[in-house]
Parts: C-alpha cells; structure tokens; sequence
C-alpha cells in the first residue's frame, strides 16, 4: 500500500513537470475574459427572471 501512494505521488511530480503554465500577462487576460463573461452571463439572467416576473404579474 506504501508502494502505491509514493508511486501515485511520483506520478503526479513528473505529470506536473508536463504542465505547460500560463504567463501573467495569459492569465490576467483570461482572468479579465471570464469575469467579463460572467458579468454578460449575470446579467442576462437577471433581465430573463425580470421579464418572466413582469409578465407573471401582468397575468395573475
């Protein structure tokens, strides 16, 4: 059992020594698109749940 966990462990060193990390400047831009996108996304939602809440009343 010992044996696994240390070759489970030595696995993930060498497959993180694979990784190929992002450079500030990627990962800020990428930061940026995200939150823009999920601003876009929120407040979307927010105008649909608004729309449907409006016509709901109007009808009840």
């Amino acid at each position: 059992m010992k044996d696994k966990i240390l070759n489970f462990f030595k696995d993930v060193v060498k497959e993180m020594s694979k990784v190929t990390w992002p450079s500030r400047e990627e990962l800020m831009e990428q930061t940026k698109i995200v939150i823009i996108v999920t601003l876009i996304i929120a407040v979307f939602c927010w105008a649909v749940d608004t729309g449907i809440s409006n016509i709901l009343r109007a009808i009840l």
